[in-house]
């Protein structure tokens, strides 16, 4: 009998996310699959929870509300930052995702959503959060960690 999906465990496995409306948001399933090992951060762990307990071959679908999946924004997350403190050459448009380098070496991305002759205001929460999902996934092969 096939073993289970457990924590430490490497998979090759197809997902699926799309929003309750039925946009798809991204998929393997039409492509390659994904390799990922349990526990490394590869995947958000609210997602790798869902896989706990799954077996190969098996096809799952999960609904999600935004707290369980990328969170529910965060009002703070939300900055008005002046237009001098971008680099010359980034392109600082109403929808534009753009990186930042935090002082400790770190990246965190935020979206544009609006900008004045002086300031812009960026979102730094998950371009998901606030929105509920459907987490499709089928586990194709297992390597445990054991």
């Amino acid at each position: 009998m096939a073993n289970a999906v457990k924590s430490g465990d490497t998979l090759t496995l197809h997902y699926k996310i799309t929003a309750m409306n039925g946009t798809e948001i991204d998929s393997t399933f039409d492509g390659e699959p994904m390799q990922l090992t349990l526990g490394r951060n590869e995947l958000a762990q609210t997602l790798e929870n869902c896989l706990i307990g799954v077996l190969p071959g098996e096809r799952h679908v999960f609904q999600l509300e935004p707290w369980q999946a990328f969170g529910v924004s965060n009002p703070e997350l939300v900055q008005q930052i002046a237009l001098d403190e971008f680099p010359a050459d980034m392109p600082v448009e109403p929808g534009s995702l753009i990186e930042f380098t935090l002082p400790n070496g770190n990246s965190l991305s935020g979206t544009v959503k609006s900008k004045t002759h002086s300031h812009a205001v960026v979102d730094f929460n998950h371009p998901l959060s606030d929105c509920p999902i459907l987490f499709e996934v089928e586990v194709l092969a297992i390597s445990s960690a054991d």
